[in-house]
């Protein structure tokens, strides 16, 4: 059991330690002479020590005086800084985020970095998944919000849209002069590479597929949707990649489009999170709303 009889007696103490004086500790603390004599005797004897010796112009600390002046002062330091902490918790709190790593790249980066930069004591974590596992995350709470591409069923949550992704596929223009075709003949000649089968990306072009009798005859499939940009640049077939995410490369020419028949369906991409948990994380509307 813990005695806290003194811990009042100790902010008299540390006065009188650096003023070096009753009296002018009397003055700081807006209490009489006496009283602060009093509370140093009554510290004093239940420390059954001496803390002070009494000189004609003030007191200094004796050696078991400057003992407790330091074991005090680190203690009230340790309080400090802890109660300064909490009231950042408490204004600042923290924000767990979970995105795909093409998502996070080239989405989430922009909106982290103001918000950093507005919100610096902002615990802020982030994890590196699946769209459908950061679905799963958020459903079980282990995340505040998740940024990924709107899923056919939101029952229960609250979606902010940041915009439509264009799924297409890629290649080098010497790639598409070797396959010597366009169109949907590109999935029967060229070697086409995708993202893995249980990716939210992959399920989508799956049902582009479907809907156009399309079956590929040459899959490459990689996990990480750089990669797929990556292997497209040095000619090793075509990917099909966000439009938004090869611009540059558009651009300058190091890839171009295939022109398909139809066009695969845009995606909508935003923020998903629970606005009915209680108490509600401002942090994710800071974040939604940074721009």
């Amino acid at each position: 059991m813990y005695n806290y009889d003194n811990l009042s007696k100790y902010k008299v103490f540390l006065c009188v330690a650096e003023c070096g004086s009753i009296s002018q500790s009397a003055e700081q603390l807006y209490i009489s002479q006496p009283a602060v004599s009093m509370t140093i005797k009554k510290l004093e004897e239940s420390l059954g020590t001496t803390l002070f010796l009494r000189k004609p112009r003030g007191v200094v600390l004796t050696e078991n005086g400057r003992l407790l002046y330091d074991g005090v002062k680190q203690a009230l330091n340790m309080l400090s800084d802890t109660e300064s902490n909490l009231k950042h918790l408490e204004n600042n709190g923290r924000l767990r985020i979970a995105a795909s790593n093409v998502l996070c790249k080239y989405l989430l980066m922009p909106y982290l970095q103001k918000f950093t930069e507005k919100y610096p004591f902002t615990d802020v974590s982030i994890t590196c998944t699946s769209s459908a596992n950061a679905h799963k995350m958020l459903e079980e709470c282990k995340i505040d919000v998740a940024l990924m591409a709107k899923p056919d069923n939101i029952s229960g949550l609250e979606y902010y849209p940041l915009g439509a992704i264009q799924d297409t596929f890629v290649c080098t223009p010497s790639y598409l002069k070797r396959l010597n075709c366009n169109g949907f003949e590109i999935f029967e000649r060229g070697n086409i590479m995708l993202l893995n089968k249980d990716n939210v990306s992959r399920m989508h072009i799956n049902n582009y597929y479907a809907e156009n009798n399309i079956n590929p005859t040459h899959i490459l499939e990689v996990n990480d949707m750089d990669m797929l940009i990556e292997f497209a640049k040095i000619g090793i077939g075509v990917s099909c990649v966000v439009k938004q995410f090869v611009k540059n490369e558009l651009s300058n020419g190091s890839l171009i489009e295939i022109n398909l028949p139809n066009a695969i369906p845009p995606r909508e991409t935003g923020f998903l999170y629970n606005q009915n948990i209680q108490p509600f994380n401002d942090n994710i509307l800071r974040l939604i709303n940074i721009n």
